[in-house]
């Protein structure tokens, strides 16, 4: 008999959707050769987000950073890498985000004599347009390479510091933050953030030479409104030379310099900045400001007309420096808060303050926390604020006044506090245009 055999072939890719749009395969295309031909701005917006939408967080710094201006592309990419990302530190641009904790990681680890200069230098075309804030809260010396003999009996005191100064000077951000123009604040810390068993104070080096580059990349980074630079045992001798650089500086609103060692030399130079300059915010909490250095402020308060709080927390300035702010507040007519926490005050700068709180209109915040003030200073404070009717915080934590004393301050305060907010409700400020 015959047979006949049927033989069927089918194509195993072959299926029923339909052929994708020439669009789409374009759009996969772009997609796919996007490091070596990134052609994004050619495109219609619609395609544009696609291809956004598509493309790998994992792509060079160099074809992305100044091509895709997607905030959702920048989104994912800081997300994938940080736990935390709070977008409204950074003016809810997470493009910003991106570059400055990326440049500020990059910082953070940089070490002298060790890592590449190139790592920052090859970045700032890339990051230029993006980094209004950069905040270091560790900046490393470089590697010590002279190991030191065993049979060395050095102790381990804070005059090890000295030793071979020449090897602990730390990046020199000159050539950077001048490269950066709308760098507007510059959070500095010299110091390891964890040294575990390694503790060396070289470690925490704020060098002569490290302070002069500081002095003139600041002084050459004219769009700085913020500059802080704490915790990293700045003295006399340095803050001088960066009070000096400061002087004329065109833009800088805020300095703080808490946690240091400035004393009364630098106290005097920084009054002198404070009548000299635009500065409207000094914080020099805890360093070692006696009566003298305070003294100095309070000339520099009496000149300025724009210093608008001041932060002397933590210092020594006793009665003689609190005498002399409460004299310069008299005649000042712009500070509104004055921060002198923990300071030996007593009795005599709260009968100054009284007249203070008599006469002064513009003041709204006094903290005189942690202080001796005891039962007259209390009342001469009271009869200070008798007709005030613009100071709205006043802290007398632990400062031995009565307690009747205290509720009857605290009454007129809050009165004021209350009558701020209405008129704030019934005449809201001005948009600034």
């Amino acid at each position: 008999s015959f047979y006949t055999r049927r033989c069927i072939t089918e194509d195993p890719s072959w299926s029923l959707v339909t052929v994708p749009h020439l669009t789409e395969l374009c759009i996969q295309h772009i997609v796919h050769n996007f490091e070596k031909n990134p052609i994004l701005n050619y495109l219609l917006p619609e395609h544009q987000r696609k291809v956004v939408d598509r493309l790998s967080t994992s792509l060079p710094l160099t074809v992305t950073a100044n091509i895709v201006s997607h905030e959702d592309y920048w989104k994912r990419r800081c997300i994938e890498r940080w736990q935390v990302c709070d977008v409204s530190n950074y003016g809810d641009s997470w493009k910003r985000m991106f570059f400055e904790r990326h440049l500020e990681n990059i910082l953070k680890f940089f070490i002298p004599s060790t890592t590449d200069p190139r790592e920052v230098l090859e970045l700032i075309p890339l990051c230029k347009g993006y980094v209004r804030k950069l905040e270091l809260d560790q900046f490393l010396p470089p590697v010590r390479v002279d190991e030191q003999e065993e049979n060395n009996d050095l102790t381990d005191t804070e005059e090890d510091a000295n030793f071979n100064e020449a090897y602990t000077h730390h990046y020199n951000l000159k050539d950077l933050v001048t490269a950066l123009p709308h760098l507007e604040e510059l959070h500095l810390t010299y110091g390891v953030k964890s040294c575990g068993m390694n503790f060396e104070w070289s470690l925490f080096n704020f060098t002569e030479q490290d302070c002069f580059n500081l002095a003139a990349a600041v002084k050459m980074c004219h769009n700085l409104k913020v500059f802080k630079l704490t915790r990293s045992k700045v003295d006399d001798d340095k803050i001088k030379l960066l009070a000096r650089n400061l002087l004329d500086h065109p833009c800088l609103l805020e300095l703080d310099l808490s946690h240091n060692l400035i004393r009364d030399n630098g106290a005097q130079a920084l009054g002198k900045l404070i009548s000299h300059s635009r500065l409207e915010i000094l914080n020099l909490c805890n360093n070692q400001i006696r009566h003298l250095g305070a003294q100095a402020l309070a000339q520099g308060l009496a000149e300025s007309s724009t210093l608008t709080s001041l932060n002397l927390r933590l210092n020594f300035v006793e009665d003689k420096g609190g005498e002399a702010i409460g004299h310069a507040l008299l005649t000042n007519t712009s500070l509104k808060s004055l921060h002198l926490g923990s300071n030996s005050l007593s009795e005599p700068t709260a009968a100054v303050f009284s007249q203070v709180l008599a006469q002064n209109t513009t003041l709204t915040s006094i903290n005189f926390s942690c202080n001796h003030l005891g039962l007259d200073g209390g009342k001469q404070l009271l009869e200070g604020l008798a007709n005030n009717k613009t100071l709205t915080k006043l802290d007398l934590r632990h400062t031995e006044v009565e307690q009747e004393t205290d509720f009857l301050i605290h009454q007129i305060v809050w009165a004021n506090r209350e009558a701020a907010r209405l008129g704030s409700l019934q005449h809201p400020p001005a948009e600034p245009l």
